[in-house]
């Protein structure tokens, strides 16, 4: 899976993103700014010239303030206003797609290209001040609690907290959106903030941008706070407030109690990870969403209609994004508990949507049994297991992001490999080639602690170094042992 049908899966969706398939209709939809951005992280190490020139794309349909329109139309490279803008996560993707190609290549040149806003040259700026603009979009844009206005969606684009449609039929994409007063906040946003918040200040301290990391630094450790003083549930993060600036995501909810993207943007985030809310909020999610095919999205699945909520409560229960396994954020939660240490949970929830270990179950499946499907009907559908939409999932990179990075543990940084494995006691090991800035690093990994908190020893040609980055080689065979 990892060698070759992940990544070939991965290549798929940078054709053709969520464009044109058995299951989309191609025309209406195009590039996703989002969509694009988490794709380049399953294919920056295959073709890192395109990478760049998808980066440039995707940057050139953004607006000055550094909003985006939703969907671009690959050929023409142009914004499409048909499918609506304002989805108020859509800026942040940009500094993981940039970041991710910096640390693949090296290539910090990028950051100097001039790149246009709403394609328009004349008003080119450099690529890092698209960064600074997409970074600024949250901080311009906050509710009553601190926490960032979820705008028509964020992520997840069926919870439509400002559209009041009375039409359960039509669009919410292109919908009216009532931002105007709205109280709607998001907390999936605001742990996306604070993970792509100190990517961005890394990066400015590396390329020495101090007083923009120190700024960077007050608005990332406010959010930080405004969530641990405003989003926390008692034993998970909220989802949102509505609105009217009422919880969702609740246990005071009648339905929609607990959702996934919160608890693992969140626990990616490692927000109140000292107090426990990381870990309380970890085991609520193996509590109530957790179940024998995967993660569910929430819980308990809305049985009625929700004006208030939009499109997630229009699907049945256990499908879509109405409780159904959405694999595309498996994954999340996944890293939030490499994040915790917790090797055998991340790895249970890893096979449970892994379709090389649902070939048993093809009848039921039903999708091809090498390719990440979009949905798993969940717990509460009418055929629990029953997958949906295959291929063209924003799963494919994130997935093979968790393994490689997360799991496996080997991640490119600015100066090199960093090896940080968490995998399972019962593995004795594994080894990895990978081709990195023109060397080849062939890498063993030894676990003799059978510990989820092994300490890391490495060695790089022989010789053992004191820190977990491997530095980089611009050409030539190198050998790393690791022992845990």
């Amino acid at each position: 899976m990892v060698n070759i049908w992940n990544q070939y899966q991965c290549m798929i969706t940078f054709n053709f993103s969520r464009s044109a398939s058995y299951f989309e209709s191609g025309i209406g939809r195009g590039m996703g700014f989002r969509d694009s951005n988490q794709d380049l992280i399953g294919f920056v190490h295959q073709i890192p010239e395109r990478a760049r020139e998808r980066i440039i794309d995707i940057a050139s349909t953004q607006f000055p303030d550094g909003g985006c329109y939703h969907q671009y139309q690959p050929l023409t490279k142009r914004g499409n206003n048909d499918v609506g803008g304002g989805f108020n996560d859509d800026p942040m993707w940009l500094i993981l797609g940039v970041v991710s190609y910096i640390k693949e290549t090296g290539d910090f040149s990028i950051l100097d290209e001039m790149v246009p806003y709403d394609n328009d040259m004349s008003l080119a700026q450099p690529l890092f001040h698209h960064l600074t603009v997409s970074f600024n979009h949250v901080v311009n844009n906050l509710g009553p609690h601190g926490l960032p206005l979820i705008g028509r969606a964020d992520w997840n684009d069926c919870l439509n907290l400002n559209c009041f449609s009375n039409d359960p039929n039509e669009s919410f994409q292109t919908t009216e959106n009532n931002t105007q007063g709205s109280k709607a906040e998001s907390l999936m946003i605001a742990g996306l903030f604070v993970v792509y918040g100190r990517d961005y200040i890394e990066l400015c301290k590396v390329l020495n941008k101090e007083e923009e990391a120190a700024r960077a630094q007050g608005h990332v450790d406010a959010m930080d706070e405004a969530v641990k003083q405003h989003g926390w549930d008692g034993d998970w993060f909220l989802r949102a407030y509505d609105f009217y600036g009422r919880k969702v995501g609740s246990h005071e909810n009648k339905e929609g109690q607990i959702f996934i993207e919160s608890q693992g943007w969140c626990t990616m985030a490692e927000i109140g990870k000292e107090e426990g809310m990381c870990e309380t909020s970890l085991n609520s999610v193996k509590e109530r969403l957790d179940c024998e095919y995967g993660i569910v999205l929430n819980n308990p699945p809305f049985s009625e209609y929700v004006v208030e909520y939009g499109e997630i409560s229009t699907y049945p229960a256990g499908y879509k994004e109405n409780a159904g396994i959405f694999c595309h954020n498996n994954p999340w939660v996944i890293i939030g508990e490499v994040k915790q240490g917790r090797a055998e949970q991340a790895w249970e929830y890893f096979r449970k949507i892994c379709p090389a270990y649902l070939e048993d179950i093809s009848d039921l499946h039903k999708t091809e049994p090498y390719v990440y499907s979009q949905m798993i009907a969940g717990k509460d559908a009418y055929k629990p297991g029953e997958a949906k939409n295959s291929w063209l999932t924003g799963t494919a990179a994130l997935n093979f992001y968790t393994i490689s990075q997360y799991i496996l543990g080997i991640r490119p940084d600015y100066k090199g490999l960093v090896i940080d494995p968490c995998i399972p006691a019962d593995w004795d090991g594994f080894k990895v080639k990978r081709k990195y800035r023109g060397a080849q690093y062939n890498i063993e990994v030894i676990n003799k602690s059978k510990s989820a908190n092994a300490q890391t020893k490495i060695w790089v040609d022989g010789v053992e170094i004191e820190v977990q980055i491997v530095p980089v080689r611009s050409s030539g065979v190198v050998h790393v042992k690791v022992e845990l």
